[in-house]
């Protein structure tokens, strides 16, 4: 495979633009799983969304429409600042409408604004924190540091690691951090995980819609930022099949009553209304309606059984967490560790406020 030879861009990017501005408008594309970008120039430099004027894009290219009527609308959504070019040029998340102003099937943000605007759920201030995993892998389709022809050693060493024999890609992870801090997206840390190649960044805590729109963000990020590096991020559940962990994207929930003293009783009454509608969680927290999330899901390598739902303090094979230190102070959150790694936080912060806030059936 051709690669173009390696340029010090800041001899382009570090030129005088005057007062021109460059939006990336960003937006998911028809699989609920892959991001879109292309560039206009705006005359000065947005404050906000509703600076940038709506677009449009040939989704007859990216499954979100048919050939014959292929004109997709890019509506405004969230603000970033652009790491990549500097200065006042911004990266621009938008909602995506098919031609006739109808919701595009892959925009799951609107019902999910719809649900965080109810006053329910703004009274209760639902606060979330995502812990999305992922694998690198190299251009050859091969994972990242491991044997061309065989496999690393066992699990054990690798999870937050340090050495070049225990982890591969840190500089993509320094990198994403970095590019994350500068944006604006509410990054709040990052691990090596158990599995060689494996990493893990958390978003949060972040209040209603926002959840979903750094998350997003931060995944592009991630991809821009391993183009730089030559480097493949593959979001799939169970990307190596065998003794290997899956990866997930675990989400820390919490409610204002939750945060408060006495708040472990809200918690307990949270997880029997998710104990109730674990079905509808489970199609809600992968893009294909639960058949990624089968592969990883197996009660094995720190999952729980996709069909069963359990929860317990400390367990990481059970399907919602309380961590020790939560059942001890006896307030604070809880953790869904059933959300796949390529799930859309969209959905399942939706679902989640839908039945421990909404007390929808």
């Amino acid at each position: 495979m051709a690669h173009l030879r390696s340029v010090d861009m800041n001899a382009f990017l570090t030129l005088d633009q005057g007062d021109r501005v460059q939006v990336m408008y960003v937006w998911i594309d028809g699989s609920g799983e892959l991001m879109r970008c292309k560039t206009r120039t705006l005359e000065k430099e947005p404050e906000k969304p509703e600076d940038c004027p709506e677009w449009t894009f040939d989704g007859s290219s990216t499954e979100q429409s048919e050939g014959r009527n292929s004109d997709v609308y890019l509506k405004p959504a969230a603000l970033f600042r652009d790491p990549f070019r500097g200065g006042k040029n911004k990266l621009l998340l938008c909602d995506t409408y098919n031609f006739d102003m109808t919701v595009n099937a892959t925009n799951h943000r609107v019902s999910c604004l719809e649900a965080m605007k109810t006053s329910a759920v703004k009274d209760s201030h639902p606060w979330f924190g995502i812990e999305q995993e992922y694998t690198l892998f190299d251009v050859d389709g091969s994972v990242l540091g491991w044997p061309k022809n065989g496999f690393p050693g066992p699990q054990g060493p690798y999870y937050c690691g340090v050495g070049a024999n225990r982890v591969f890609g840190r500089e993509v992870v320094e990198a994403h951090y970095r590019a994350c801090l500068y944006a604006g997206v509410k990054i709040a840390g990052t691990n090596a995980e158990v599995m060689p190649a494996q990493w893990e960044f958390q978003v949060g805590p972040s209040e209603g819609i926002d959840m979903g729109d750094h998350l997003w963000m931060a995944r592009f990020l991630l991809y821009r930022v391993a183009e730089q590096f030559n480097v493949v991020v593959n979001l799939d559940p169970k990307p190596m099949s065998g003794d290997w962990n899956g990866a997930g994207a675990h989400c820390n929930y919490s409610t204002e009553e939750m945060r408060v003293e006495g708040g472990l009783a809200h918690i307990e009454t949270a997880i029997e209304k998710l104990r109730k509608r674990h079905a509808y969680h489970i199609t809600m927290y992968d893009p294909n309606g639960g058949k990624d999330n089968e592969r990883r899901l197996t009660g094995r390598h720190e999952t729980s059984s996709i069909h069963t739902f359990s929860s317990g303090v400390a367990h990481r094979g059970a399907s919602i967490r309380i961590p020790r230190h939560i059942a001890a102070l006896k307030c604070g959150y809880l953790e869904d560790r059933r959300p796949s790694s390529n799930c859309d936080p969209y959905c399942v912060t939706e679902a989640i406020v839908r039945t421990t806030i909404l007390n929808e059936e």
